[in-house]
């Protein structure tokens, strides 16, 4: 695969360039945020990996930068740990948020769970599921809600999707982890809370996904 590391810290980029390398991605490294643009703009990458402190711009508003031309998947690698930053990078557009310290095996999975578009068994793609105003269109990939449309990253979409299969029901955050990002998930569950708070916010009620303690989430709000 080739990937893209925007990473101003030289040696946390040489080790993940080691480690990506090692597994046979190549990979290209940029230590800014301007650097990073110029690269996108004249190269083809499956993927980037994007720390958020940069010393020129800051990682979300360079999120925004690139999604305006460029639906290239994004993992971000960052030491912000708190729930709001999560969230945000999340609603930018960002597939995933990796908090540093990561390990390679980590790295590795989120890696192939967010390049995973597309490869989902547990979805007939010919369906359109409706739960109330909520309408989900699998084959084009495109969500609305009240006829308007909400705009959703990939591993968003295959969220919300694979809990509407079966409205009401309580899914396991065990199962949902192994079926929407991987068979053989591993790190921390961190993730899917953040993807669940970023749709909740999206879709303008967080009682359109339900918690269940203890055990995982379902789609609610269906009347």
């Amino acid at each position: 695969m080739k990937i893209l590391l925007i990473e101003d810290d030289s040696a946390i980029a040489a080790g993940v360039i080691d480690g990506l390398t090692g597994l046979g991605h190549k990979v290209t490294h940029c230590a800014d945020g301007k650097s990073g643009l110029d690269s996108i703009s004249t190269q083809s990458y499956e993927l980037l990996l994007l720390d958020l402190g940069l010393p020129d711009i800051d990682g979300q508003d360079l999120i925004k930068k690139i999604r305006k031309t460029n639906d290239l998947p994004i993992v971000i690698i960052s030491a912000r740990d708190e729930e709001i930053d999560r969230v945000l990078a999340l609603e930018l557009g960002a597939d995933d948020y990796l908090v540093k310290p990561f390990g390679m095996r980590e790295l590795a999975a989120r890696i192939k769970a967010v390049t995973r578009r597309g490869a989902t068994n547990k979805i007939d793609n010919s369906e359109i599921q409706t739960i109330g105003t909520l309408k989900i269109d699998n084959r084009s990939q495109k969500v609305f809600l009240d006829n308007q449309e909400i705009m959703l990253t990939a591993k968003e979409f295959e969220l919300l999707s694979f809990l509407a299969k079966d409205p009401g029901a309580v899914f396991r955050r065990e199962d949902i982890l192994k079926s929407v990002w991987d068979m053989n998930w591993y790190g921390s569950t961190k993730t899917l809370d953040a993807h669940v708070a970023s749709l909740r916010k999206k879709l303008m009620d967080p009682s359109w996904i339900e918690s269940v303690r203890g055990v995982g989430f379902r789609i609610g709000n269906i009347n």
